[in-house]
Parts: C-alpha cells; structure tokens; sequence
C-alpha cells in the first residue's frame, strides 16, 4: 500500500484572504495607542495626519508587495522574496527575527491582552499564583494567555478549513462592532462641542509629559522638534497597522495566489486603514484631547485615558459603564481572531525555512490534515514562553524597528529583481513603480532614522537580536554539510 503525500491545498478564497490581512492588522492597537500619540504630538490634526500617513504608507507596501506574491506564490511569503532577492543568510535573519519576536512577541502580547479585557469580566483572573521577587509574578492572566494560545495552535493544526472559519467569523463581527463604535461615536460628538474643541487650534503641537511628582510639563513644538515628534510615535500607529504581510506566509493555500494575494493587500490594507482612521474621529468626537491624569472619563481625555485604554473610555463616554463591558467585550473578539491569524499564517513561514534546512527539520512535516502542524507547536512553545517571562513588551519594542528594515529590503527587492529577472512572470506590477516604491523607502528609511535618534535603546536591541542570528544561521549551514 502507497503512503498518502501530503501537501498544502489552496482552499482559501479572496474574501479568506482579505479577512485574514485585515483580521491579522485589527488587534488590541488601535484601542490603546493613540492616547500614547497624543501625549507625544498634542494636536488632533497631526494625530489624524500620522495615521492617514501609516495607511498610505501600508497600502504602498501592500501594493509593492503585490508584485513579489504574483511572482512568488508559495508558502513563506516575505522570507522567500528576501531569499530570492539577496540570497539564505538575510532571508534567514528575516525568519529568525519573525520566530524569536515579531510572530511569537505579537503572539503573547496579543494574548495577554485578550487576558486583560477578560478580566473585566472575571477579576480573579488579576490573581498571583507566584512571585519571585519584585520582578516577576505569575498571574492567571498568563495562564489563560497560554491557554489561549494553545488551544487557537490546536484548532488550526485541525486543518485550513477550521482557522479560515474562526478567521472569517472573528474578523466580521470586530469589523460589524467597529463600526457601530465608529458611527455611534461620530453621531454622539457632533451633538456636542467636543470635536469642534478638539480641532480648534488643530495644528498646534506640543509634548506633554507626566512627571513623578504628578506635575505636567507641556513643551510647545515646531519645526524639527516636531518633525522628530511624529518620525518616533508614528511607531504606535505602525504597530498597530503590522501584519498586513501575514497572508502572504499562506500562499501555498490561497488559490490563483497570483491574483487573490495581491488583491487581498489591498482589499485588507484599504479598509483597516479606513476603520482606523474613522475609529480617531469618532474618539475625537467624544473625548477631549486634552486632559488630567486624575478625574472622570472626560477630565482624563484621550491623552490620559486610564491605562491607555483609549477605546474603553470612548465606549464609556457614549454608554457609561456598560460602554465599558461592551468595549471589553470587542477587544476580546478582536484579538481572538487577531492571534487566530496570527498562528495560522506564522506556522507557515516556519514550514518554509524547514523546508530549506534553516529551521527544525521536523518543522518542514504536514500532518494528516495537511498542515504544517509541528511548526505551528513549536511557534506556540516559544509564544508561551514570551508570555510566562512577561518581558514580550520589551521584544516587540526591539523588534518593530528590525520589522521596518526589513519592509525596506522587501522592496528594495523589487528593483534587484526586475533587473535580475526583467523576464520573470509578473502577473500583477506594482502600482506606480517605480514613484510608489521608491517613497516607501525614503519615508521609512527617515522614520528609521528618527528611531535611531529618539530611540537608541530600543531600536539598538532590534539591531542586536538580527545579528545574533548570524551564528545561528551558520550552526544551520553546518549541520546540512
């Protein structure tokens, strides 16, 4: 009796495509970060300028990377366009800081946020089960984190059908709450003055910061100061629109990925983009800007929304408290189906370094539902892990800046491979190659840069777990020798 082959089917349609890049991008970010962004710019019109600013610059690698999936349909996406482009060691040094941070850290981040709003509605869960010291306690919180983890893992090793379906129905009914939020919020705050408040004196920026005294110091910017401003938090809104490239780790499961991947770029980059900066407004339409660490809802604004939670205290402004347990709530579905992607797509790009002897050798095996199941495990071991050290925070910090580097390669990589391969298959060419492209990275080689200013620390660390993949890539090589 022959042994049955087991190999990827493309089973996903368009609109699983579409909902996987927008349902990837729509975690718990854009519920938080724009209170973090008021602080930093204070002025409602760069605000809403940054994020139009993150969409359009999203949408353009979208587009670009459009190019690379009609020439590349297979499974690992974004790593084997590098590899194509540049060759193993800068597409493993992709992959490596993909599997150490970016997947895995957005992975237990996205869970542990899931665990917070949880706790809205069961307290027990803020409980410790163990301290070590000051530094570290482990809570219920992580404990469902993981659980969280492991079981979506457990649900997609079931085969594609079962992740598409939670993807599918997760990503309608954040995008359904969202927009009731929006369209409630926008109604709301045109019956009142707060909008008008908010954009009257729109373009004046300025820093504020929260002493530890409680005292504010509020610097006043211009010119460069504010230029700098904006290069640094624009790193909020980035995070928040990331994973976008997340279908293309799933090409060899989309069918006519030549055209279905680069359509669902834009489909996907498109709308979140619109959501994000409608969800803004509607924040701007009932919240004041402006506020104080202490007081109600309204005092605090959006610049001191408790804990950040920007999207909490919108929801509260317009429903009072049960606005709160109903933001909880989405939140929840959001970055459910959020992390559901996530794992799906993630599992992918593993399977496709294995397959090239650059990751666990067991990882490049599909199981019975022809699934890369074993790297989906070991994805969820390490994600598990980021959650129990509570440092997963700190890496994704790192690795954003790391993350923006390599969207720059990505398409820099068009240029090498048009004049590598200018006879290559191109089903679809990237919008306005060479204009388009070639303002993406100019724009996020100046925000890199700005990082790299404002943001040494950070972005010096992102530098350092890239490199330290160098001598792990050799440890690979030598091993296939």
């Amino acid at each position: 009796m022959s042994e049955v082959k087991h190999e990827l089917k493309r089973s996903l349609g368009l609109i699983d495509a579409t909902s996987l890049v927008a349902g990837s991008m729509i975690g718990s970010g854009i519920f938080l970060v724009t209170a973090a962004m008021a602080r930093d710019v204070g002025s409602a019109a760069w605000i809403l300028l940054i994020w139009l600013v993150t969409g359009l610059l999203t949408m353009s690698a979208a587009l670009s990377y459009g190019e690379l999936a009609g020439m590349m349909p297979n499974a690992g996406g974004q790593y084997v366009y590098i590899q194509r482009a540049y060759g193993k060691l800068i597409s493993f040094l992709y992959g490596w800081t993909v599997f150490t941070v970016i997947q895995t850290g957005t992975i237990a981040a996205v869970a542990v946020a899931f665990s917070n709003y949880t706790a809205v509605f069961f307290p027990v869960l803020e409980n410790k089960i163990l301290t070590l010291g000051e530094s570290f306690a482990f809570t219920n919180k992580q404990v469902l984190a993981m659980f969280v983890i492991a079981l979506l893992t457990f649900i997609n090793t079931k085969g594609i059908k079962s992740g598409k379906i939670i993807q599918l129905v997760f990503t309608s009914a954040k995008l359904i709450a969202l927009f009731a939020l929006i369209t409630l919020g926008i109604y709301i705050g045109f019956h009142t003055d707060t909008f008008a408040q908010n954009f009257t004196n729109m373009w004046d920026a300025s820093k504020t910061v929260l002493e530890e005294d409680g005292t504010l110091t509020i610097t006043k910017l211009s010119g460069v100061a504010l230029m700098g401003a904006m290069g640094a938090t624009i790193i909020n809104s980035l995070f928040s629109s990331d994973a976008w490239n997340n279908v293309t780790f799933i090409a060899g499961e989309i069918k006519d990925p030549k055209k279905n991947i680069p359509r669902s770029l834009f489909l996907g980059t498109l709308i979140v983009t619109i959501i994000y900066i409608l969800a803004n407004i509607a924040y701007l339409a009932v919240l004041p800007l402006h506020g104080t660490p202490t007081g109600d809802v309204i005092h605090n604004g959006i610049m001191f929304a408790s804990e950040d939670r920007v999207g909490a205290a919108a929801a509260s402004a317009i429903m009072g408290n049960v606005g709160v347990f109903m933001m909880a709530g989405l939140i929840m579905v959001s970055t459910f189906g959020c992390n559901s992607g996530l794992i799906l797509s993630g599992g992918r790009l593993f399977y496709a370094m294995a397959k090239d002897g650059l990751f666990f050798k067991k990882a490049a095996e599909l199981n019975d539902y022809d699934v890369p199941s074993r790297a989906l495990w070991v994805q969820c071991v390490w994600a598990c892990f980021l959650c129990l050290t509570g440092r997963y925070g700190d890496l994704l910090t790192y690795a954003t800046f790391a993350s923006l580097l390599f969207y720059i390669l990505t398409i820099g990589g068009l240029f090498i491979l048009r004049k590598k391969e200018p006879d290559a298959d191109r089903p679809y060419k990237a919008f306005g190659y060479p204009v388009v492209p070639i303002l993406y990275i100019i724009i996020t080689s100046l925000i890199c840069v700005t990082l790299l200013v404002y943001d040494t620390r950070n972005t010096g660390l992102g530098l350092v777990i890239v490199a330290l993949g160098v001598p792990v890539y050799y440890l690979f090589m030598h091993k296939k020798e």
